[in-house]
């Protein structure tokens, strides 16, 4: 059998405070943490433990079994055994990546492999703990996982909106806004687009109207949310 810690509960109680709960039911929850280990002594230690942190969990034999599973659009904590049958755990991790998975994997191993540990976290792990590992350790690990899968879903969403506004843009003001995000003048702008400067005026107002901006800095931060560039002038 392999070393796994066994809860601690010192100072859970103190710290149930600080992490977000995430409900009774993974079909309710806010947030998710998902065990990937082929041992199921392994997995039934870990799911305890995670309910005693008061944290939604499922457990999975392989990591084809976790690929299977239906998207979850909320944070997961993917605590993932390196070593197991079929794909392994930086398999796995390449495989969500590939997919565009917003996924915040912390790596467990019985096994002390420094190069597999540095290209774990090279690849974005949250962190790379050896068992036997003492379980607060691991749950904090856990709640930084989280809080990062939060923010990477909450930009997401910001770019998507941007996207969302920028998609309104008639190609031509399209064009004028990666000028104006640019830091040209509508004078500038009418050169480089050989128009009339009145044109751009027109086309400028109908953009921050589309993009619900009031100024250029407005229009600079929905571009950088939506990934535009600024446009290259000829000169």
């Amino acid at each position: 059998m392999r070393a796994i810690a066994q809860p601690i509960n010192r100072g859970m109680s103190s710290r149930s405070n600080q992490i977000r709960r995430a409900g009774g039911s993974a079909s309710r929850a806010t947030e998710l943490v998902c065990v990937v280990d082929d041992d199921q002594s392994v997995r039934r230690g870990l799911r305890r433990l995670f309910k005693s942190a008061e944290y939604a969990a499922e457990t999975f034999a392989s990591a084809e079994d976790y690929l299977a599973r239906e998207i979850f659009e909320a944070p997961i904590c993917l605590v993932l055994d390196v070593r197991m049958p079929g794909l392994n755990g930086l398999e796995l991790q390449k495989e969500l990546e590939s997919r565009g998975a917003c996924e915040q994997i912390v790596f467990i191993t019985g096994h002390n492999d420094v190069p597999t540990c540095t290209q774990a976290m090279k690849n974005g792990a949250v962190d790379f703990l050896m068992k036997p590992f003492d379980s607060e350790e691991l749950i904090e690990a856990v709640r930084r996982a989280l809080g990062r899968g939060k923010e990477q879903l909450r930009k997401r969403g910001e770019r998507r909106e941007a996207r969302a506004l920028v998609d309104k843009l008639t190609p031509r003001e399209f064009e004028v806004l990666r000028f104006v995000i640019m830091g040209l003048l509508n004078k500038q702008i009418a050169a480089e687009m050989d128009t009339a400067e009145k044109t751009i005026k027109v086309h400028r107002g109908r953009v921050m109207q589309k993009l619900g901006a009031t100024s250029v800095p407005d229009l600079v931060r929905i571009s950088q949310r939506a990934g535009i560039l600024p446009a290259r002038n000829s000169a």
